[in-house]
């Protein structure tokens, strides 16, 4: 009797000479950061070219004829005689892209948007181009309602924090309460009272425009002191009502976290309360307010128009405002389109640094 062999086992050796899988979604797989980025850079693409083209079509079929308005206040001042207002509209036409369909108009309007920046010429200033005009203006807002911005999310969040931390405490309750009644008023309305007081009670403040008229614009002290001045009154405006508004959220965030296991155990350490505050409990708070404060800030362009106005102040929010009235579309697409640009670029980098700086947030896959 003989013994049956034992099974012969086959290697398949074209399995272990094979090379390793690769490719665009292996990589991305391996790299769940960079894939994330990726995705969310192209949905910001999308989401711009959408708004963009909503922006355009929304303008544009907004009544009125901005030719008319102009030809009408050319002649008041100059003699035109019919067949050269008839010449004069069809060049302004084919000069601000109102010849054609509608979709013909926004088809030129976009190759000169991606391609060349070229916005196209402004009404109110014509014929210098309007993106001269919105660059001519946005230094002026950004100076006052970007540091006015950044100050009140400051203040707020150091004064949310105290307020929580204090929280039973009569000045916590003061801040809290005053936090709930001033933090919905308009600037506007802020804006008023204090030109009222500090510009027309005491006259100690300037109550418009943006500098000293008698003072030649440039890198001196003199006209730096000059804008400061003029920018008092709009800024504090701004950063009262944006302080209280973050004191109510700083403080919101704050008091829950406060009966966490981790501060009672820090206390027990024998750490002192400030150190509790700042290291522990407020490292907890900020990223929200982080958030809040990225997004805020992109609403900084067109959230603000009635204290330009107020003030004569020459920013943005005026330069809208006229070119509304004068249904100027290139200058007002111009406004709109940097503040659609600011908000979703704003979101994006928050979208992209949250997972860097908070573990618990998970990218997306």
């Amino acid at each position: 009797m003989t013994a049956d062999a034992p099974p012969v086992v086959v290697v398949d050796e074209s399995q272990d000479s094979a090379p390793p899988p690769s490719g665009v979604r292996v990589w991305l797989s391996r790299h769940p950061l960079a894939a994330y980025a990726i995705r969310r850079v192209g949905l910001y693409f999308v989401e711009l070219w959408g708004a963009l083209t909503i922006a355009f079509f929304f303008f544009r079929l907004i009544p009125g004829d901005p030719i008319q308005t102009l030809i009408q206040t050319l002649q008041q001042n100059y003699m035109y005689n019919q067949q050269a207002s008839t010449e004069l509209i069809a060049r302004y036409q084919q000069e601000f892209g109102l010849t054609g369909n509608l979709f013909s108009q926004y088809l030129k309007y976009m190759e000169k948007l991606v391609l060349h920046g070229d916005l196209g010429p402004s009404l109110i200033n014509y014929p210098t181009p309007a993106q001269d005009v919105i660059l001519r203006a946005l230094p002026w807002t950004i100076g006052l309602l970007g540091i006015s911005a950044v100050l009140a999310w400051i203040f707020g969040v150091i004064l949310g924090a105290i307020a929580g931390w204090r929280r039973g405490k009569l000045g916590s309750a003061i801040a809290t309460n005053l936090s709930i009644a001033l933090s919905h008023v308009p600037y506007f309305f802020v804006a008023l009272i204090l030109v009222y007081i500090f510009a027309y009670s005491l006259g100690v403040l300037p109550a418009r425009s943006a500098y000293d008229s008698n003072i030649t614009p440039g890198l001196s002290l003199e006209f730096i002191g000059s804008v400061l001045k003029y920018g008092l009154l709009p800024g504090l405006s701004i950063v009262i009502i944006g302080t209280f508004s973050w004191i109510l959220s700083t403080r919101m965030l704050m008091v829950p976290v406060l009966g966490e296991d981790y501060l009672v155990y820090a206390e027990a350490k024998g750490l002192k309360g400030w150190r509790i505050l700042t290291r522990y409990a407020l490292r907890n708070c900020y990223l929200p307010q982080i958030t809040a404060f990225g997004i805020s800030l992109g609403f900084i362009f067109n959230g603000n128009v009635l204290v330009e106005q107020l003030f004569n102040y020459p920013g943005l929010g005026t330069t809208l405002v006229t070119a509304i009235q004068q249904l100027d579309f290139n200058t007002i697409l111009g406004v709109t389109n940097i503040a659609i640009f600011s908000v979703l670029t704003a979101v994006l980098l928050l979208d992209l640094l949250l997972p860097l700086l908070d573990p618990r947030v998970k990218y997306w896959k």
